[in-house]
């Protein structure tokens, strides 16, 4: 019960990259990038299993990006000459890679991070991947002319890689979809059938985290228009309890999201979002298990996964391990308050 787990991303070392950027340059190259990232990737593994995780990811310290760590595998695709260009809704301006052909992989992108992960945790693993959608959003179209074609045939690409991952030995499989909280109407016409052939033929538990985005002050600036009570999940909820998508992660705790939208997930595990991405200031294990008493009043027991917001990418690692001490430490405690 309660099995705690995060969004997916965590804070890069020194050594590795830049720090407490959502786009950091590394500091490695060649032979020397290979290893700082196993090694990396190793480092949180341990922090992970340290402060009491039962989910544990590679916390994707081999991408810059959550969405171009992906794109970087991709035949098509021309990373020599970015274009900025507004992604989520133009709430903020990205240097974004161009579609100039057609997708195809290159080859096995998340092997490597995902059979050394498995080879050193008998925790349960989840490596995590871009939504279509928001991979879509997240690049310049120069070749398709149309974004929904362009959407199959990155969840085509997405659905090879997972398909390769299930064999690796991963437990979970997680699109990450923070563009379904921007373009509700698109969700519900297309990105949800996008979705549905990123994970088909899957058998490992497949799951969708939904955001209002990273502690970046975009972001955090685009949530203050949202008003007092954010309805996008409201929308969004729906379609997805219609879906053969397992696990829905949405964001909870220090946010203006109604918990009752939860019910909407009638069916789905639901990783409820109890700790802040957006605040250095660290949860107390009893505020956790305090969040995770409330939205137990709108999902199950066994249908309850403690969870992150969102990724802790650009976070600071001192207080990011803090914060997953926090969540481990107060998934303990409900499990003793609620049993």
């Amino acid at each position: 019960m309660f099995e705690a787990t995060i969004a997916g991303s965590l804070p890069k070392p020194g050594w590795l990259s830049e720090t407490n950027k959502l786009w950091p340059q590394w500091k490695q190259e060649g032979a020397d990038l290979v290893a700082a990232k196993k090694d990396a990737t190793l480092l949180w593994i341990k922090a992970q299993e340290d402060a009491g995780l039962d989910i544990v990811t590679d916390g994707e310290q081999s991408r810059q990006h959550f969405v171009h760590g992906f794109l970087e595998y991709v035949e098509g695709i021309d990373f020599d000459h970015k274009v900025k260009m507004g992604i989520r809704n133009n709430r903020y301006d990205a240097m974004v890679p161009k579609v100039i052909g057609p997708l195809k992989l290159k080859g096995r992108v998340h092997e490597t991070e995902a059979r050394l992960a498995r080879a050193h945790t008998k925790k349960k693993l989840k490596i995590t991947m871009p939504g279509p959608m928001t991979i879509v959003d997240t690049v310049a179209d120069a070749y398709y002319g149309d974004k929904v074609k362009m959407a199959m045939a990155f969840a085509e690409l997405l659905n090879q890689e997972a398909r390769a991952l299930e064999k690796d030995g991963v437990d979970i499989i997680q699109f990450d979809e923070p563009a379904f909280n921007v373009y509700m109407e698109d969700v519900r016409t297309w990105g949800v059938a996008a979705l549905e052939k990123a994970i088909e033929g899957l058998t490992v538990t497949t799951a969708v985290h939904i955001c209002y985005g990273y502690g970046i002050k975009a972001n955090d600036d685009w949530k203050l228009t949202l008003g007092d009570r954010w309805d996008q999940y409201a929308l969004t909820f729906p379609v997805l309890a219609k879906s053969s998508i397992k696990q829905v992660s949405l964001e909870c705790y220090h946010s203006h999201v109604a918990p009752d939208l939860m019910k909407l997930l009638e069916g789905k595990d639901v990783m409820v979002g109890v700790i802040d991405v957006a605040s250095d200031v660290i949860e107390t294990p009893e505020q956790v298990a305090d969040t995770i008493g409330e939205a137990l009043k709108f999902v199950p027991k066994n249908r309850l996964f403690p969870c992150t917001n969102c990724g802790m990418a650009p976070m600071d690692r001192e207080i990011a391990i803090k914060k997953l001490e926090a969540l481990a430490a107060g998934a303990a405690i409900a499990r003793e308050r609620y049993k």
